[in-house]
């Protein structure tokens, strides 16, 4: 990863502990790290996959949310970077913005796709880290509106939208203790999409213009209390290699490390498998997230 991309996310995540040690008293209640760091979407959770829980390191009684920047460069010359905040409401609703840039390569050199999302979650039942006495997880429902800015480019790809709605519900269940002493964390994600690439491409296309389920997971062993080491799977429907289309798309998944230096920021370091996207098969590479949550 170049160092230009690298330096300033470590600063962010000092700048993050820095601030959060001059506001101590204020910090929010939650155990370290519950809150997840920023899906590339910008819901709280993991890198790949929304978890139930809701940003930021506010309880039920208190709000809190994060800022983030992530960078994901692959092999064969794709380029994206996202930034985005989110607000969490006692614990129980979060709203979230992104900002995603994709530059294309050589692909269509000196081109990118810029897309925007809102999100919006709520928690309906159960906690994850404190329901230690009861099988039941977390469970909350989302959704994202998604928007791509060059309408011409994904409608020339075989999209059938520029814009569109993703819905799904999640659920999250934290072991304290439940691997060797070490606490362990699964999650998993139920989603109605037709987004390609995300969205990045579109939605829907030839012969495949309905929302379809696709199904996200995300597990994490929590080393230390500051240490998360864990992997991601996430589905993906394959709208464009029908009818004509020849965008093949492949589900994605990721090995990762979270590191939480202080309640007020985090680092995300992972190796990011997305397969076919735009034409280059095997695109996988670094990708490395830093957030600041209060």
């Amino acid at each position: 990863m170049r160092r230009n991309v690298l330096l300033p996310m470590v600063c962010m995540g000092a700048m993050a502990c820095g601030m959060s040690l001059s506001t101590l008293a204020h910090a929010g209640d939650r155990l370290l790290g519950t809150w997840g760091v920023s899906e590339v979407e910008g819901a709280g959770g993991g890198g790949l996959t929304p978890w139930a829980t809701v940003t930021g390191t506010g309880s039920s009684n208190q709000n809190g949310g994060s800022a983030f920047v992530t960078h994901l460069g692959t092999q064969g010359g794709y380029d994206l970077k996202i930034a985005g905040a989110a607000v969490g409401i006692k614990d129980s609703v979060e709203l979230s913005m992104a900002r995603w840039s994709f530059k294309l390569g050589d692909v269509v050199p000196g081109k990118s796709i810029e897309m925007n999302v809102v999100g919006a979650k709520f928690r309906v039942a159960g906690d994850a880290v404190y329901d230690q006495d009861r099988a039941m997880p977390q469970l909350s429902f989302g959704a994202q509106y998604k928007q791509v800015d060059d309408v011409d480019l994904v409608k020339a790809l075989g999209a059938v939208s520029s814009s569109d709605i993703d819905v799904y519900a999640v659920a999250t269940k934290l072991w304290l203790g439940g691997l060797a002493g070490r606490n362990v964390l699964a999650s998993g994600t139920a989603r109605l999409t037709r987004a390609n690439q995300f969205g990045l491409v579109g939605f829907g296309g030839p012969g495949h213009d309905k929302h379809t389920l696709q199904l996200e997971g995300s597990l994490g062993i929590m080393l230390r209390d500051d240490f998360v080491l864990g992997a991601e799977y996430r589905m993906k429907p394959n709208n464009l290699e029908a009818g004509g289309a020849t965008l093949r798309e492949d589900d994605a998944w990721d090995l990762f490390v979270a590191w939480f230096p202080c309640r007020g920021g985090s680092l995300t370091l992972a190796w990011v498998n997305l397969g076919n996207v735009v034409s280059k098969d095997r695109q996988q590479g670094l990708y490395l997230s830093a957030q600041s949550s209060f």
